[in-house]
């Protein structure tokens, strides 16, 4: 078991062991007196492992019930988050109880935002099991839904109790869902990791996955631990997401992956600043040969205008401007914020 403690204002572990799912029990028992446990899971992961999570449950002296949702980021709503405090109501759930997010990011985002807001806050631990969740999403207290006019714009900070990481449950997810995963594994090899991003283009994800995991997850919990609430440092993890965001909006959050949409933002802003001097030259070329080898897209059908008109309310808007992130090279990156009314000129290459 490879093991990266989280120290945060509330510290906590994140634990990655093939097969520990089945074993989930038995480690949220070492954290938790809880006497109630609510699995929250969607219709695509619940029928594969909500019963093993919940046999292991019961193992360790947990009262269980379970609440599935429609698989989907158009059911990332306030709408849906509802419907989880009327079944957290209807289960006697009380503060001293814990919530289990089973799935990918979706679920993830939106179990922490329940459990950060119902009764004012519960404890909640996270087993993702898509890659984009287990390398990302489930690490850092970001919790959040969705607005119809943007992605995360309703959310709060509120860490898990516990992370356990199954590598696994990657072997049952499509392959598409593991391409988007890999967005954010090669947004961590651009922003910090020459070494990972390197070994991305010489090797097979698939035959390296638990050092990616690993990377991926240490990589973060250093930014998170030194800017827990997002007012510096942590910003760097949104290269490739304010056009990511904005390609996600503009297709109605059903016609692109968010990995897909951060590995696309991700080249369109480095097509920009390699052309202005800004990004070493080449470094756009590596990125788009990634998506290639991974199978993401590395085009849209959408105008320039458009994603730009997209990105307005994006929540690293602040009262000034727009912070984006730049390459100077792989592995290097920093934050800059663009005045609103300069953001479409400079963009206009």
């Amino acid at each position: 078991m490879k093991i990266v403690d989280v120290n945060t204002g509330r510290p906590y572990p994140i634990y990655i062991e093939h097969g520990i799912i089945g074993s989930a029990g038995k480690y949220i028992r070492e954290r938790s007196d809880a006497v109630r446990a609510v699995i929250v899971s969607d219709s695509n992961v619940a029928p594969i492992y909500a019963d093993r999570v919940e046999n292991s449950l019961k193992e360790n002296g947990f009262e269980t019930s379970v609440f599935v949702f429609e698989a989907g980021e158009e059911r990332k709503r306030l709408c849906t988050i509802e419907k989880m405090y009327s079944f957290f109501y209807e289960h006697d759930i009380t503060r001293t109880d814990v919530l289990i997010a089973l799935g990918g990011g979706v679920t993830g985002d939106m179990t922490g935002f329940a459990a950060a807001s119902y009764l004012r806050g519960i404890d909640f631990v996270q087993i993702p099991t898509s890659l984009l969740s287990q390398v990302d999403s489930s690490v850092g207290g970001k919790t959040g839904v969705d607005l119809p006019v943007g992605k995360n714009l309703v959310g709060a900070f509120w860490q898990p109790i516990l992370v356990l990481i199954d590598p696994d449950t990657l072997d049952t997810l499509p392959q598409k869902f593991f391409n988007d995963g890999m967005g954010e594994v090669i947004k961590y090899g651009c922003i910090k990791s020459p070494s990972l991003f390197k070994r991305l283009e010489n090797e097979n994800a698939r035959d390296i996955i638990d050092d990616i995991i690993y990377e991926c997850v240490t990589i973060k919990r250093d930014i998170v631990v030194n800017d827990e609430r997002d007012t510096g440092e942590r910003a760097i993890l949104n290269f490739g997401h304010t056009f990511g965001h904005a390609l996600e909006k503009l297709s109605g959050y059903s016609g692109m992956t968010h990995g897909e949409a951060v590995a696309l933002g991700a080249l369109m802003i480095t097509g920009v600043t390699e052309n202005k001097g800004i990004t070493e030259i080449g470094t756009c070329d590596r990125i788009f040969n990634l998506l290639k080898k991974y199978d993401m897209p590395f085009k849209t059908e959408y105008s320039f205008e458009d994603i730009i008109k997209a990105t307005r309310g994006d929540k690293k808007s602040t009262g000034k401007g727009l912070n984006f992130i730049f390459l100077r090279e792989i592995g290097t990156c920093f934050i800059n914020l663009i005045p609103f009314e300069k953001i479409e000129a400079f963009f206009e290459t």
